[in-house]
């Protein structure tokens, strides 16, 4: 009888490391009712945006012509004009050595079918002789987010990079090709109290109105999302003028953190223009997976990946639902290798055309590529593990 209970227990303890085993490589993917997806990637595609030596440009700040977009293409926003697709993506020269170091520009392309493109030879956004001079020289102009008024006004969201401190600036076009640049968009709110703190990645909350996507109020303001390590908030009257959501301590109030052993457990970094839905606010971020046990050991450390977190209607500050696995992770030869080889799916540019998704990302921090959600005809989401 002892001999009998013995083998009971090894056949249980057995069971136990099979069923553990199977939860950690199991692949599949369930997405919640609420959240976007799956994306799709086109068959022979991606990426649509790659790195061109070919198209030059007189740089203001050093007096001669360069290869403006000659070392890689990245990090891209995405709006409707005249329908077609307009991605404006960010170009590295290459007067630097590593990520942070060359001057970023935004590019111009368009498309009538969202998945081939013709760009123009010049950017429509860089550091240039004017008021901006001390937040963007060197580093010029980076990772755009744009969104467009009921009036068709577009206000791209970017950041402001000197080598010193990155800021969020902002700029008003009506064209998308013309813009005018205002400046930090912190740099009044608290009395300049975050005016030179770092600022990254702001998302403008916007809504669906007779099919077109178009920024939003929420109780008579306008709203976004912002943050690299943490999600925060801002108000806005004017589009142009943020002020910073804050504690009772006059810190700025975190929304969504890090989470230890999750695909997003170094940072949560927002991504395209979020969307009221009938669940909630959606925003699309991303997610970089942390090294070692801190972070998720079915995705590569350090790789960014693309998350989704749900915020109620009525309190914009509060998470109701959050994805605890990704829904688009970097699993393509071009989303593992170029200038970031840990993987990178950077999402920040969304455009809602012919009734679908088209979602524009940074892949590896050096290409463009584009991934498809068809409502009507949901995908799955990239499945669960390392490729």
């Amino acid at each position: 009888m002892k001999n009998c209970y013995l083998k009971i227990f090894h056949i249980l303890i057995l069971l136990y490391v099979f069923n553990y085993s199977f939860a950690q490589s199991n692949k599949s993917n369930q997405l919640p009712d609420w959240a976007f997806g799956g994306f799709v990637r086109p068959e022979s595609v991606n990426p649509i945006i790659s790195p061109a030596d070919s198209t030059k440009f007189l740089d203001p700040m050093s007096g001669k012509r360069i290869a403006w977009e000659g070392n890689y293409t990245f990090n891209p926003a995405a709006a409707i004009k005249d329908g077609k697709i307009i991605v404006l993506y960010r170009a590295e020269d290459k007067t630097g050595t590593k990520i942070g170091t060359r001057t970023s520009r935004i590019g111009y392309a368009e498309s009538a079918d969202g998945l081939q493109f013709q760009r123009d030879d010049s950017p429509v956004l860089y550091p240039g002789n004017d008021g901006q001079k001390k937040y963007e020289w060197p580093g010029g102009c980076e990772d755009p987010r744009v969104a467009v008024t009921e009036n068709n006004t577009y206000v791209m969201l970017y950041t402001q990079w000197n080598h010193k401190v990155p800021r969020l600036g902002v700029a008003i076009s009506k064209n998308l090709k013309n813009w005018k640049k205002h400046g930090p968009i912190f740099l009044r709110a608290f009395n300049g109290k975050f005016a030179d703190m770092p600022t990254k990645s702001a998302s403008i909350v916007t809504k669906i109105k007779d099919g077109r996507q178009i920024i939003a109020k929420i109780n008579g303001v306008y709203w976004m999302y912002w943050g690299e390590e943490h999600v925060y908030a801002a108000t806005s009257k004017n589009l142009v003028d943020w002020t910073p959501l804050v504690d009772g301590n006059g810190a700025l109030k975190q929304l969504i953190s890090p989470r230890k052993g999750y695909f997003d457990s170094d940072l949560t970094e927002c991504g395209p223009p979020a969307i009221i839905t009938d669940k909630g606010i959606l925003l699309l971020y991303n997610g970089k997976n942390s090294t070692g046990t801190n972070g998720d050991q079915r995705f590569a450390a350090n790789a960014y990946c693309a998350g989704q977190v749900l915020f109620d209607k009525n309190n914009p500050t509060e998470p109701i639902g959050r994805l605890d696995v990704p829904f688009l992770r970097p699993m393509e030869p071009f989303e593992k290798s170029g200038q970031y080889v840990d993987g990178t799916v950077f999402i920040e540019g969304m455009a809602y055309f012919h009734r679908k998704w088209f979602l524009y990302y940074g892949c590896a921090d050096s290409k463009v590529a584009v991934a498809v959600y068809d409502p009507a005809h949901p995908s799955e989401p990239d499945p669960i593990g390392k490729k």
